[in-house]
């Protein structure tokens, strides 16, 4: 009886930490066709201007980030674990910043959104089991 609790237990903290570790769903501007997200959300005409402006910007802000990449994996000296550690530390800090920049233009267009359009966002991070991201007035 004690195993059975105890598995049960498990199972619960297991299931809470995994549904607390999704991952925020991403409208995946830079990545996804302006199309594609036109017409899943039906925007309207003043918001595929703002998506087209959101993408340049974002365009511009990657490619700064890759071009820290690339410099840091030439410049970065390679020949120890501790070089190695340390490149790996620093990559793991522009990973982020990427990260944050997808995330950063993904909540100036849900800003954007109407409630409709907010909730097929919703619906369709729940349908791929990941976290919505929150929905911020600008």
């Amino acid at each position: 009886m004690c195993k059975k609790v105890f598995t049960a237990l498990i199972f619960i903290v297991g299931f809470w930490i995994s549904a607390r570790a999704q991952q925020e769903c991403s409208l995946a501007i830079g990545a996804t066709e302006s199309d594609t997200i036109i017409q899943i959300f039906q925007l309207k005409e003043d918001q595929v201007a703002h998506l087209e402006e959101f993408k340049a910007a974002l365009e511009i802000e990657t490619r700064l980030l890759d071009e820290e990449r690339k410099n840091l994996f030439e410049s970065h000296p390679q020949t120890t674990p501790e070089d190695l550690t340390a490149l790996g530390v620093k990559y793991k800090v522009l990973e982020e910043r990427m990260k944050q920049v997808f995330k950063k233009y993904d909540l100036k267009l849900l800003a954007l959104f109407n409630e409709k359009q907010y909730q097929r966002y919703v619906t369709l991070c729940q349908e791929v089991s990941r976290q919505p991201l929150g929905m911020v007035r600008e």
